[in-house]
């Protein structure tokens, strides 16, 4: 497990676009945090780096966004999963099992049918309005690989 400060936006944005410059097909993001704690800033600077030019939005209401840049980008948010058969019913599977890069947000909430390899990020608020605990757990190799890349 890492954990790493940062204290504006700024620093936060550009984490995140380090991280998204390293993801490649079939890469997998859960994102945890409070409300408020900037996981679709970081999503948003994580797409950025994947080189989607397109806004990112959360899917709060949808559960699913899709973007396009070097592979295609699956942004989930499911704070508002009631069941986990809603998940099934989307075509998560295909998704997480795809091509693509896959970001989710409140993924705790669907812990019991993530993929066993994948990144898991918490995002704390800080003493001062912009700082962020941000802890990165890297559950398979790939992943590891990636940590130490974010590092250096």
């Amino acid at each position: 497990m890492v954990k790493i400060k940062t204290n504006s936006p700024e620093e936060t944005y550009s984490f995140g676009y380090r991280l998204g410059k390293l993801l490649k097909s079939g890469d997998i993001l859960c994102l945890n945090g409070d409300l408020g704690a900037g996981k679709t800033t970081l999503t948003q600077s994580i797409a950025r780096g994947l080189g989607v030019e397109d806004y990112v939005t959360s899917p709060t209401f949808t559960l699913i966004n899709e973007y396009e840049g070097r592979y295609p980008v699956y942004h989930f948010d499911v704070y508002r999963i009631d069941d986990i058969d809603e998940m099934y019913n989307l075509g998560f599977e295909e998704y997480i099992y795809s091509e693509g890069v896959t970001i989710i947000e409140w993924a705790s909430i669907i812990e019991d049918i993530l993929p066993l390899e994948r990144l898991d990020i918490t995002i704390k608020r800080g003493k001062e309005i912009d700082d962020r605990e941000i802890i990165i757990e890297a559950k398979g190799n790939r992943y590891e690989e990636i940590v130490k890349e974010l590092i250096k």
